[in-house]
C-alpha cells in the first residue's frame, strides 16, 4: 500500500484517489481512562466505492465482503481503535481499506463441477451399508420358532 500524489495505490489497475476518502476522528470506546475521555484516536474511514471509478464486477464483490460495512448508497465505513496513537488507527484503516479491495480484485474461484459418482463407488457403498445391516441384525434378540 503506496500513496502517491493523492492516490492511495492497490496493484497496477487499481488506484484510490484521496478525495474518495473521508475521515474523521472520534473518541474511542472501552478501557483507557482520561485519554479515552479526552482524545479522538479512533478513525472512522469512509470509502466512497460508488464513485471511485472501480470495476463493475470489483464493486459488487467489494460491497458483498463488505456487508454491514457498506450502505445503501454504496459506502464503505471503516472503524479503527485498536492503537492508542490516532496515526496508528488512521494506517490500521487505510490498510484494512486496501486488503479489502485487494480480495474484491480477486477472480472469483471456478464453481464445482458436479460429477456422478462412480459405479464401484455406489456398489462399496451399498457393500457397507448391508454389512452394516446385518451387524444391527445379529444384535436383535433371536425369537424360538
Amino acid at each position: 500500500m503506496k500513496s502517491e500524489k493523492g492516490e492511495l495505490f492497490i496493484s497496477a489497475k487499481i488506484r484510490i484517489r484521496e478525495s474518495d476518502i473521508a475521515e474523521s476522528f472520534i473518541r474511542a470506546s472501552g478501557p483507557g481512562g482520561q485519554n479515552v475521555n479526552k482524545v479522538a484516536t479512533a478513525v472512522q474511514l469512509r470509502f466512497f466505492a460508488y464513485r471511485a471509478g472501480l470495476p463493475h464486477d470489483i464493486f459488487t464483490r467489494l460491497i458483498k465482503l463488505a456487508g454491514q460495512k457498506a450502505t445503501k448508497e454504496g459506502e464503505i465505513l471503516i472503524e479503527a481503535s485498536r492503537f492508542r496513537l490516532q496515526e496508528k488507527n488512521r494506517q490500521d484503516a487505510r490498510e484494512r481499506l486496501v486488503s479489502l479491495i485487494k480480495k474484491a480484485a480477486e477472480p472469483p474461484s471456478p464453481k464445482r463441477r458436479k460429477t456422478k459418482p462412480t459405479k464401484g463407488s455406489i456398489e462399496r457403498r451399498l457393500k457397507t451399508k448391508n454389512i452394516r445391516s446385518e451387524v444391527k441384525k445379529a444384535r436383535s434378540k433371536v425369537t424360538p420358532d
